[in-house]
């Protein structure tokens, strides 16, 4: 599909269309009975017609159920757009490889970018196109419970492997990626939540950010990271999913990001 056809799909959706693709919802409400996900839907508030117009979907694993999922979704869709099928893989899908703080031990860069591009490949197989990885947090507090999910607490390692990760899974071949869209995530400094604590306040200087903080994230759109996933805490008082300075001088401006930002699961 050309340019011009995406223009002319675009220009077609209705708002509601619109916004429903920059919905993702779980699988669950695709493939389950209606008397499975009547209380899930009345709590959070998912109409069915949310559900018909959604972007992209979570927590499905298999090439077989993805495929019921995707054939059925699309028989309602007007403009027959595929939904994007994500996944949070961090460190293997059947292959499972150690967790990235032990991947961070090797000191090895061009090994982990091997393992990473085996993670891509089952994970293509099974219907993923995009995974929630890497995590590239700098974490220099052993109190938060997500350490495991990072390569440490150096920053120049830390943009290394960030760097390795995204190649792997993104690998090119013949001017294509062959593997599956990376999203780097949690923008930004979300390993600095205060005490340890999960959701927590970073407050920092600025110098400190940028020399620190930054360069994981920075390492990972550099290498072509298609989607940056923001985080769950504030900064600098400004919660992340509405921070400017972040989202708009550093990732677009700064940095030139073009490719998707998407929120962490039900952040505001």
């Amino acid at each position: 599909m050309n340019e011009t056809d995406l223009k002319k799909i675009l220009k077609d959706l209705t708002w509601q269309e619109k916004v429903g693709q920059l919905i993702q919802l779980s699988g669950d409400f695709f493939s389950s009975e209606d008397a499975l996900t009547v209380g899930p839907k009345q709590k959070l508030g998912i109409t069915q017609e949310m559900v018909d117009l959604a972007g992209s979907v979570l927590n499905v694993a298999g090439a077989n159920k993805t495929r019921q999922i995707q054939e059925k979704w699309l028989q309602k869709s007007r403009h027959k757009i595929p939904l994007l099928f994500m996944a949070d893989i961090v460190y293997g899908y059947r292959t499972v490889f150690p967790i990235p703080l032990g991947l961070g031990a090797t000191w090895n860069p061009e090994l982990i970018e091997q393992a990473y591009k085996v993670t891509a490949a089952e994970s293509k197989a099974a219907g993923v196109h995009v995974t929630f990885a890497p995590m590239v947090d700098l974490v220099r507090d052993a109190r938060w419970g997500r350490c495991l999910e990072s390569t440490g607490e150096d920053a120049t390692l830390n943009a290394a492997f960030a760097r390795a990760m995204v190649t792997g899974l993104q690998h090119m071949e013949t001017g294509k990626i062959t593997g599956i869209a990376s999203c780097v995530k949690h923008f930004a400094a979300y390993g600095a939540a205060e005490g340890g604590r999960e959701y927590n306040t970073v407050d920092m200087s600025e110098r400190r950010l940028r020399e620190d903080y930054l360069p994981g994230y920075q390492a990972a759109v550099d290498a072509g990271s298609e989607l940056v996933m923001t985080s769950f805490n504030t900064y600098d008082g400004i919660p992340v999913t509405g921070s400017e300075f972040l989202l708009k001088q550093i990732l677009r401006e700064e940095w030139g990001f073009d490719g998707v930002i998407i929120s962490d699961y039900a952040a505001v």
